[in-house]
């Protein structure tokens, strides 16, 4: 069997591509890292929910788990698995739950506040989430509406890590500890 080799750069590309060609583009990934912490981060900027964003799909175990839910997306949209998984897949079966197991791949980069924005996120399903979780344009999107919400739940995670530590310098620097 002969060994088949990726560098990073080409998952990378590769990763970005079927992203784009799945209709997702950063930007709205973006706009949802901004509608789950600008509540709390008033003056936050699109240009740190992207630098985030940025971050999250720069991982490697990210890549591998959006490549994955996007081949499983495709071949239910072109009928090639077999029954059941199928139909459980093809019609986004609400017990089936894998698809957010793979998303949880994702949410885990960046600590455990990850999950509950993605929870937030998954069910409030907003922007980009939305037109994905659609069923009525026949399109099969079973594991992306999850990849997607998982990834701004990790750059929303990331952000929030970044603000406590530079919060937290700012006390140090005036002499103020933390109890």
């Amino acid at each position: 069997m002969a060994k088949y080799s990726l560098n990073s750069q080409k998952v990378s590309d590769a990763t970005q591509e079927w992203l784009k060609q799945r209709g997702v583009d950063k930007g709205e990934i973006g706009e949802l890292v901004m509608f789950l912490q600008q509540p709390y981060f008033p003056n936050l900027t699109v240009e740190e929910c992207m630098i985030s964003v940025d971050a999250v799909l720069s991982k490697r175990e990210v890549q591998n788990a959006i490549l994955t839910g996007i081949q499983l997306d495709l071949l239910a949209a072109e009928g090639k698995l077999l029954p059941p998984l199928q139909d459980m897949i093809e019609n986004d079966e609400g017990l089936y739950g894998c698809d957010e197991i793979l998303a949880l791949s994702i949410v885990n980069v960046y600590g455990s506040i990850g999950f509950t924005n993605f929870g937030y996120i998954d069910k409030l399903k907003p922007g980009i989430l939305k037109r994905l979780n659609d069923k009525s344009t026949g399109e099969t999107h079973t594991f992306l509406d999850d990849i997607v919400g998982a990834i701004a739940a990790a750059a929303s995670s990331r952000i929030a890590h970044r603000k406590q530590a530079e919060k937290e310098a700012e006390l140090e620097a005036k002499g103020i500890g933390l109890p």
